[in-house]
């Protein structure tokens, strides 16, 4: 267990906040299954943006545990400070600076990854958020990468002007902007920054499996783990991370009658909260990946994909997985 500020962080294996993911009903569901964190969908520091149905709902925490998290990104100092206390009158209890996003449009704004060009910069940006909420007493994260390229890489720099800065934990992904998500992670370099910090450090990058975790926690003496690309059609893999981390054994496998409940009660949130054409259109992502599970991958998907009504979507998904269900009876 590690501590962000005031909040005990339970569960070493979180979730990494991933665009057009993890909106609320992923994290909600993820933290269900053992995530000890779930931030939420990076959110621009430019308020002029924020009238959009998108952006208001990932800004949108009801019935969400704590502690809530915001990933926030920007460029300018003032505009991310107020971005940042404004979610925090949203209901934000931790506010997490993007610093890491390699996309081209995020990047050619001087956003996300971008940023490691510039420590100067990077202190300026830390330190405005940091004394922009800090009397409401909610801590600010960092999630970053090792650097902007490979000949280039910063984070034990960057690292410790976010210790300097008052930033209260650091998640780095084992790659550079360079790299995109090719090649794999080194962990290395997140070693590197754990031995030069003193605050809370969690790893990013390739955990996909509870051995891996624990491999990557060993090797970087980090405080946690981040997961994002394994938890896409499997947000149990949160209950069999932190189970090995912190029992020492995974839990027995969920049944399969299990999982149909977890697919069908997860459509139901996303419809629930995006509506009927936003619900249809997130959910097939969804689908797509839990379609994976099936025994016949490549029609039950072709069914999935083509219905035109939340309704018919979910009946589909339903009758699919209850097929599922009783191949293993």
């Amino acid at each position: 267990m590690f501590r962000i500020g005031r909040w005990q962080i339970a569960a070493p294996g979180v979730l990494a906040p991933m665009a057009g993911v993890t909106d609320r009903p992923f994290r909600v569901l993820a933290r269900r299954l053992g995530a000890g964190l779930a931030a939420s969908e990076m959110i621009t520091s430019d308020v002029r943006l924020w009238n959009s149905r998108k952006s208001r709902q990932r800004m949108n925490h009801d019935g969400e545990p704590e502690p809530r998290v915001v990933q926030l990104a920007g460029a300018e100092p003032e505009a991310l400070a107020e971005a940042a206390r404004r979610n925090v009158d949203l209901g934000a209890q931790i506010i997490d600076i993007n610093m890491g996003c390699p996309a081209k449009k995020v990047c050619n704004k001087l956003c996300g990854s971008a940023l490691l060009q510039d420590e100067p910069l990077v202190a300026r940006l830390l330190e405005a958020v940091v004394a922009a909420v800090a009397s409401q007493g909610v801590p600010v994260t960092l999630k970053t990468r090792t650097g902007w390229n490979r000949e280039n890489r910063n984070a034990v720099r960057v690292a410790q002007i976010a210790e300097a800065s008052g930033i209260a934990a650091i998640a780095i992904h084992g790659r550079t902007r360079a790299d995109f998500y090719e090649g794999e992670a080194e962990y290395a370099t997140i070693r590197a920054v754990k031995s030069a910090v003193r605050i809370p450090v969690i790893a990013n990058g390739d955990v996909d499996s509870p051995k891996k975790a624990r491999e990557v926690l060993d090797f970087t003496r980090a405080d946690g783990v981040m997961l994002g690309r394994a938890a896409y059609g499997a947000p149990w893999i949160f209950r069999e991370v932190n189970g090995l981390l912190t029992e020492g054994k995974s839990p027995p496998p969920l049944s399969r009658g299990e999982v149909r409940d977890i697919v069908l009660s997860h459509l139901e949130s996303i419809y629930a909260f995006h509506g009927e054409d936003s619900g249809l259109r997130i959910a097939r992502k969804h689908l797509g990946w839990y379609s994976e599970l099936l025994d016949d991958t490549r029609d039950a998907r072709k069914l999935l994909m083509a219905a035109e009504s939340t309704s018919a979507q979910f009946a589909c998904a339903s009758e699919q997985l209850q097929g599922w269900v009783g191949a293993a009876a």
